[in-house]
Formats: C-alpha cells, structure tokens, sequence
C-alpha cells in the first residue's frame, strides 16, 4: 500500500492525491469527488505514509493499522457511529489493543476509521511490505551489483593482458 501521494489536508474533508508539484506547493485530487485544488506550503497538510499510530510499545505507520482494520474487518467498510465514542474505541481497540489509549484521542481513531473507508472505496489498501523484506532485496540487489562491477573490472583486467 503507498500513501506516500495521499494526504489529508487540515480545514478540508477527505483525503486527497498529489497529481503534479508546482512552485509554490502542488496540486492535488479529491480522492471523494475528483476535483483539482492547489495546496500550497502554507496550508496544513500531512501525507498519510508519514502518520503514526501511538502504541504502548512506541509508534505503529498508519499503512500498518489499516491494514490491520482491513483484516479484522475482513475487507468491509467500518460502520461505528460518530457520536458513539465508546463504541468507536472498543472497535479501535479489538483492531490494535497496543495502541495508547492516553494519547490516541477519539478524534483521531474517527479519522482512521473515515480514511480507511476512503481507501477501501478506492481500492488503495494491499498489504504493506516488511521493511526487513524490503532491506533483504535491498541486499540482495547490492550483492548482485557488487558481482557485476568485479565480473566488469576482471574482463578489463583480461583484456589489458
């Protein structure tokens, strides 16, 4: 799952894509209805692949928890009741009992919950790739690399003689 073209702009509903970057900031696309606006750098807005949920054990990427959300709730959207706060957070709860519950606020667990709906309804959630598979075929790429650059400087060596 990449969030890092999605973001949420403060002031505004919904969640939006980074479809061009200009002088001043860029210009993104509601991911509800389409339409283009300008952002600029002034303007409050924070790119969903850079949001992290407080746990009890330190920090958890928000791509993780809505994974996490996407399985418990087997692919359906979440339906909890904006008014209802201890239903909203028992749910939270049952996705991700780690989370800290003295600085995850009601607020932000109804945000989750809305951007998870939005992504779902786009089809922007897959499952997020481990870092430690992502440095492995990091590794790998490099061993790979290094083979070929001693491989290339053998065969000029070969050459010279």
């Amino acid at each position: 799952m990449d969030l890092s073209k999605i973001l949420t702009i403060a002031g505004r509903s919904g969640l939006f894509r980074i479809i061009a970057e200009t002088r001043n900031g860029f210009v993104a696309e509601s991911l509800a209805d389409g339409r283009k606006i300008p952002v600029f750098a002034t303007d409050r807005s924070s790119i969903l692949e850079d949001i992290n949920i407080f746990t009890a054990e330190g920090e958890m990427p928000l791509k993780d928890v809505i994974w996490k959300l996407y399985e418990h709730e087997e692919g359906q959207p979440v339906s909890v009741s904006k008014k209802e706060q201890s239903e909203a957070m028992a749910k939270f709860e049952e996705v991700l009992p780690e989370y800290d519950k003295e600085r995850v606020y009601f607020s932000d667990v109804k945000k989750v919950f809305s951007w998870y709906n939005i992504l779902l309804e786009k089809d922007l959630i897959s499952k997020p790739e481990k870092e430690e598979d992502q440095q492995h075929e990091d590794k790998e790429g490099e061993d790979q690399e290094a083979k070929e650059e001693t491989k290339a400087k053998e065969d000029k060596k070969d050459e010279k003689q």
